[in-house]
């Protein structure tokens, strides 16, 4: 058995097809089949079923690739080692960001980030929570900031802030003079929401469940920006966060109602694999998001 077996099974099982695994591996596709027949026979069971036009785990394959990529991540911290000496604060860390903190937190984070840690620059990937789980596990991610609950036994979580939900309507809208909204009351509107793949659209769904009722008049729009262009035209009123009605996203055409108390919110949390070795450089993300300056939040420690 060796490290680039490891990587063909791992590589197939992601790309559940021999020709793009073996394409991603730079070897041709017959050495790769080779190879992984090979590690089967010597492990004396059967990793993956063939098909004429798919390929699939099976269930001990499963745990194979599972401890593969263990395998593949420690080999990759010996490296990382040797290159670095013993500063896990050098390097780039590989950030994931649900698209509803992204733009709000990264214009803080990153300058914050600079001056705790000017050698570890940032790689971001901005997605939904259940794409940046996926790349999480697969170690194409080191750490991901997303909105708890998330997480099981294999992942560690460290809550960073919680963060209320405000109504955002426009001027001419007749809720522009209210003081404070109750969670019940948005049923009785149209309401613009992000696409149903955001956790965000769920949790405000969750704080108002009279959104979920049949005949609740519902729009989804595909950024925060766009929705609050959509408000500001006058289609309808949103639930955005608290981050993203700071001053420097505010637009004079609208206008920002906080919710009766208790009012909705979410936790918003960093999340990596057991296995990571550079607690450092979690812990130093930590510190750089808690010295970000983000409007409206209560940050938790």
């Amino acid at each position: 058995m060796t490290l680039n077996e490891l990587r063909y099974i791992v590589a197939v099982a992601q790309e559940l097809n021999f020709r793009r695994a073996a394409e991603k591996s730079f070897i041709s596709q017959p050495a790769l089949s080779l190879a992984i027949q090979k590690l089967e026979e010597e492990l004396g069971v059967q990793i993956f079923e063939r098909g004429k036009s798919e390929v699939s785990v099976t269930p001990i394959g499963a745990q194979i690739v599972e401890h593969a990529q263990r395998v593949l991540e420690e080999a990759g911290h010996i490296r990382e080692i040797a290159s670095r000496g013993n500063d896990q604060l050098s390097g780039t860390l590989r950030v994931g960001i649900i698209y509803s903190v992204g733009p709000y937190l990264l214009p803080d984070l990153i300058p914050a980030l600079k001056k705790l840690a000017p050698e570890m620059p940032l790689e971001v990937e901005e997605n939904i929570t259940g794409n940046l789980d996926a790349l999480l596990r697969n170690g194409k991610l080191d750490v991901i900031i997303i909105a708890l609950p998330y997480g099981d036994t294999g992942i560690l979580t460290q809550p960073l802030y919680d963060e209320p939900f405000e109504v955002v309507v426009g001027n001419d809208h007749h809720w522009a003079s209210r003081r404070s909204i109750k969670a019940q009351e948005l049923s009785g509107e149209k309401v613009l929401l992000l696409d149903s793949g955001h956790c965000f659209s769920n949790q405000v769904a969750e704080a108002c469940p009279e959104l979920n009722r049949k005949g609740a008049e519902i729009q989804q729009g595909t950024s925060f920006e766009t929705i609050r262009n959509m408000v500001a035209s006058g289609l309808g009123i949103t639930v955005l966060p608290a981050s993203a009605n700071s001053a420097r996203y505010r637009s004079k055409l609208l206008k920002v109602i906080p919710f009766t108390n208790p009012a909705p919110s979410r936790r918003i949390a960093l999340a990596w694999r057991k296995s990571f070795a550079r607690e450092q450089a979690i812990e130093v993300l930590a510190q750089a998001i808690a010295h970000s300056r983000i409007s409206g939040i209560r940050l938790l420690r």
